[in-house]
């Protein structure tokens, strides 16, 4: 069985649940301070908590940094792409 992941990476590094770096961003769904939802190679990605803040994002490499209380990371459907959104749409 074929693993249906293998050339894809991602990396989410948390520190001290106020710092976050991910990458193998593919598109931003939504923001506000309480959710980010966004897709990655891997699929959906929710991060939840408050005053959450993107700091950086690279179009070009897929990184982004988020800042802000951390609560939870979740992993979404990873078969699921997802439509472009209009921010995603802005920088293709």
């Amino acid at each position: 069985m074929q693993d249906k992941t293998a050339g894809k990476n991602q990396n989410i590094i948390l520190e001290n649940r106020r710092s976050l770096s991910i990458s193998g961003i593919t598109d931003v769904d939504s923001f506000d301070e309480k959710e980010i939802s966004l897709y990655t190679q891997l699929g959906e990605l929710s991060v939840q908590g408050r005053e959450l803040h993107i700091d950086s994002m690279s179009v070009e490499t897929g990184d982004m940094t988020i800042t802000g209380e951390i609560w939870a990371i979740v992993y979404g459907d990873g078969g699921k792409k997802g439509p472009l959104s209009a921010l995603g749409r802005l920088f293709r």
